[in-house]
């Protein structure tokens, strides 16, 4: 398996093999021991499937806080998407950073972003779909939304904010400023 970290501690991009032949491919998708031996904890307790019909679908930026925070290992299994995590653990180092990757049916890879963070993602293709395991339940009392395109963020999303396609809570949701102490680290 291919393991990219980054700047930002806690982000992992993991790119499992594929063995194929003229019929197609077989990749192991998941093994818990494995994302064991990597940093990635579980259990995962939850599969979230996710379609978006039009490129430039905007979801996020999401957490939940406690007592339900999620990890989340995201895939784009149809498509591709750019995927984001944000780094809101106070007293971080790396606070308010981001890090970004594109997920493809294509390339296989996929995104772990840990508690702590802000997840959101922006559609590259038409008819994209995207699978995460969550290692926590959804609990809407727990979620909470951070603008997408706020400027103190600076995320080079692959959409001009004019052309996203939003949610009404994703619309509305809070400025990065009112994140100060949702997660410690």
């Amino acid at each position: 398996m291919e393991i990219q970290t980054f700047n930002v501690a806690g982000i992992i991009l993991l790119t499992p093999p594929r063995f194929g032949d003229e019929r197609g491919y077989f990749s192991e998708t998941f093994n818990a021991a494995r994302m064991k031996e990597i940093g990635i904890p579980g259990p995962f307790v939850q599969d979230n499937h996710s379609l978006s019909r039009a490129r430039g679908v905007v979801r996020g930026l999401h957490c939940q806080l406690s007592p339900h925070p999620q990890g989340k290992l995201v895939r784009c299994t149809r498509g591709s998407i750019w995927d984001v995590g944000v780094d809101i653990r106070a007293g971080s180092p790396t606070f308010g950073q981001w890090v970004g990757a594109t997920l493809s049916e294509e390339n296989g890879s996929q995104l772990w972003i840990p508690t702590g963070f802000l997840h959101g993602f922006c559609t590259l293709s038409e008819n994209a779909e995207v699978q995460y395991k969550c290692t926590d339940y959804w609990d809407r009392d727990s979620e909470r939304s951070v603008r997408w395109d706020d400027p103190l963020l600076a995320i080079d999303w692959p959409v001009a904010p004019k052309d996203a396609i939003l949610s009404a809570k994703d619309a509305d949701a809070l400025p990065f400023s009112s994140v100060d102490d949702w997660f410690h680290m």
